[in-house]
């Protein structure tokens, strides 16, 4: 019996009672729409295993399934760990328990207002929509609004595909541009403020949220019709946010990227526990061939007892190379800050960075300055940029050679951090050869996929040759990464 069926038999169990007729579109009844639920949240990035799969079949049997909201409560309750898996938890609940199915029945009750002429008069929508985000937040305000979202997402977001009909955010919000209610909502509501300063930007904050709340109103009923369409599945790989674990360093969001400096802290502890592991492991020595056959002797050559080396703890040095030029800027400042996180894992830790000239860094990771700018106070306050400004790995490493020789010995391990895009320069190989040959142990993380590795301007198929290249394009497999690599 494999893990799914085996879930689905306990969940099934579970709802056993509480189950009526199966829905159109869950041929495998609720026990299976609600694994298939859980199989969706994986996919994403988030872990559920069997046991909090059994723990929301049984939450299910004492709510009240006719109260959406209250059943998403209860999954979340029971399949969620981290508070940043809810906003993809949100997206993919959606897709699989619908408010709806097609045209939504109650919808009806707000109507969207024409000109004469039968068009949406833009003007007063606007109106009515400001409105509707100027009132107190209620449950009644947010059904209103829900509905005049699906009502514009019907009359508004219809256009014709190479597929036939579907829907577009876009094209509901097109016209409307719900942006420009800012000023309206402030008038809104600054009402019975003494309009000081600090009020004013606490009615603008709250405008501005309340604005995206709307816009991801629209944007979940579109997913929903769409799905529909083209089913569930294809959306959630597109429509649903994924986690920042998960996101490529290369096209990361700024919402995500100060999303993983958030989680820096615990993705480090769990670097520290796979270092403490690995650090317990070494203690025991490594299997010393000679001593076992010699020992093997007095049981007629079998193997019996095992002699291991003794072993030599040490704490080694760690020297960080990094490019913090353009899109490969993220992924270095993040890796930085978490191997910096490891400080006490190591004998010592240097950071250097480069654009087309190198300079030590480590100083600018202290206790004080916040995560988000340690960016900005490399670039302001040390000396990483020369004439040009664009990346030169060669440049930076011949500097790095003839400035920074020390920092690297035979008890450092160096790791280099770029896409190895060298703008058609010389990359230097026999610097980095010499620098390989010095250090203890050489390895270069990339966070370009290793299919473009070598095409155009990228040496880094020659680079590889020299110093061993992991590709690194998110946090979760730069975690995996440097937890095989660093040295214990």
């Amino acid at each position: 019996m494999t893990k799914r069926s085996a879930a689905r038999t306990v969940v099934s169990a579970a709802l056993r009672g509480k189950e009526n007729e199966p829905e159109p579109l869950a041929p495998h009844g609720f026990p299976g729409h609600l694994v298939g639920f859980v199989e969706a949240l994986r996919a994403r990035g988030i872990a559920v295993g069997p046991s909090e799969t059994v723990d929301a079949g049984q939450v299910l049997t004492v709510l009240d399934l006719m109260d959406r909201e209250m059943l998403r409560e209860g999954l979340a309750c029971a399949l969620l760990r981290r508070t940043t898996q809810r906003a993809t938890f949100d997206g993919l609940f959606d897709l699989w328990f619908p408010p709806a199915l097609g045209e939504r029945a109650d919808a009806h009750e707000v109507e969207i207002p024409r000109r004469p002429d039968g068009e949406v008069d833009i003007i007063e929508l606007r109106k009515m929509v400001a409105q509707l985000l100027a009132a107190d937040p209620s449950g009644e305000r947010t059904r209103e609004l829900q509905q005049l979202a699906a009502q514009m997402v019907e009359q508004m977001g219809q256009y014709r595909s190479a597929n036939g009909p579907s829907f577009s955010a876009y094209q509901t919000l097109k016209d409307l541009q719900p942006e420009l209610l800012v000023s309206k909502l402030l008038a809104g509501l600054a009402a019975g403020q003494d309009n000081s300063a600090f009020d004013n930007e606490v009615a603008r904050r709250a405008a501005r949220q309340r604005i995206r709340d709307f816009r991801s109103t629209v944007e979940a009923e579109t997913r929903r019709r769409v799905a529909e369409r083209i089913g569930r599945e294809r959306v959630a790989t597109y429509g649903v946010q994924r986690q920042a674990e998960d996101a490529d360093f290369l096209r990361i969001s700024e919402n995500e990227l100060a999303e993983l400096r958030r989680s820096g802290q615990r993705l480090a502890r769990v670097l520290a526990a796979r270092l403490a592991a690995r650090r317990r492991r070494a203690r025991r020595g490594e299997i010393d061939l000679r001593k076992t056959l010699r020992k093997s002797m007095s049981t007629g050559g079998v193997p019996i007892t095992l002699a291991a080396r003794k072993p030599r703890p040490t704490r080694p040095d760690l020297v960080l190379l990094c490019d913090i030029s353009g899109s490969v800027a993220g992924f270095s400042s993040f890796t930085m800050m978490l191997v910096n996180s490891l400080r006490e894992q190591f004998s010592r830790v240097r950071i250097f960075a480069f654009v087309d000239r190198v300079d030590e860094v480590t100083h600018i990771f202290d206790q004080i300055t916040p995560l988000d700018q340690v960016t900005r106070r490399i670039f302001t306050e040390t000396k990483v940029v020369g004439l040009e400004g664009h990346s030169d790995y060669g440049a930076a490493l011949r500097v790095f050679a003839e400035n920074f020789a020390e920092a690297v010995s035979s008890r450092t391990s160096l790791l280099v951090l770029g896409d190895a895009r060298t703008n058609y320069r010389d990359p230097a190989l026999d610097t980095l050869r010499e620098l390989a040959g010095v250090a203890k142990h050489a390895y270069w993380l990339n966070p370009e996929s290793e299919k473009m590795w070598g095409t155009g301007d990228s040496a880094a198929r020659r680079y590889a040759e020299i110093v061993e290249m992991h590709e690194c394009r998110s946090a979760r497999q730069l975690t995996a990464v440097v937890s095989r690599l660093l040295p214990v």
